[in-house]
């Protein structure tokens, strides 16, 4: 019986198990993603993660250390040397693992394991990310510092086109207001000519009375 005992074998002897995870360690490292079932990509994760986290520190005994489980000088070498300085200010969870479907065989449910650092779509979408927000900030900041020239210069255009239009007012004014000034002084002159001509004529009708009537 096994009870308690959660160790996934993956159908396989000791012997046989560590050879096909030092294989498959192996090939993440110098392919960067691999396509395998989910039973071994996780224990392929357990496997690897310690040797990645020991990469950062690149001494001898960590280097012992790594080749002890990959068996593997080339493998060892861009462990420290390419895997090791990418991984440097990451604290844990260098790999990820992106489920793909089932086998059309057996039905087994696949995926793909790769380390995160070298994963150009991921890490072009967080620098989009980013870019968005500054694209958006500058765009704002041009934005506001473009309408206030704007808004200046069509006030100042405004305010010359007020302070022009008064002055032509002024000048068609004046001429108005002049021949409104000079009207009255004309006005009682005629006035005065017509009074002494209907006062003449009054003299006339009068003196002209008496003596018409003596004559009669």
């Amino acid at each position: 019986m096994r009870h308690g005992k959660k160790f996934n074998h993956l159908g396989r002897k000791t012997a046989h198990r560590k050879a096909m995870l030092t294989n498959m360690s192996c090939s993440l490292i110098e392919h960067k993603r691999i396509t395998t079932t989910v039973a071994k990509a996780k224990a392929l994760k357990k496997y690897l993660e310690p040797l990645v986290n020991r990469s950062k520190d690149d001494s001898t005994h960590n280097r012992r250390v790594c080749f002890r489980y990959l068996a593997s000088k080339d493998a060892v070498t861009e462990l420290f040397r390419e895997v090791g300085p990418k991984v440097a200010n990451r604290d844990g969870g260098y790999t990820r693992v992106i489920r793909t479907g089932n086998r059309l065989g057996d039905n087994a449910e696949m995926c793909m394991i790769e380390l995160v650092d070298f994963n150009e779509i991921y890490g072009k979408d967080e620098k989009k990310k980013t870019r968005r927000s500054r694209r958006g900030g500058a765009t704002a900041v041009s934005k506001t510092e473009s309408a206030p020239a704007d808004e200046v210069s069509a006030e100042a255009a405004a305010e010359e086109v007020v302070a022009e239009a008064p002055a032509e007012e002024v000048v068609a004014e004046a001429p108005a207001e002049e021949v409104v000034a000079e009207a009255p002084a004309e006005a009682p002159a005629e006035d005065s000519a017509s009074e002494d001509v209907t006062e003449s004529s009054n003299d006339d009708t009068e003196t002209d009375s008496p003596e018409e009537k003596k004559e009669d």
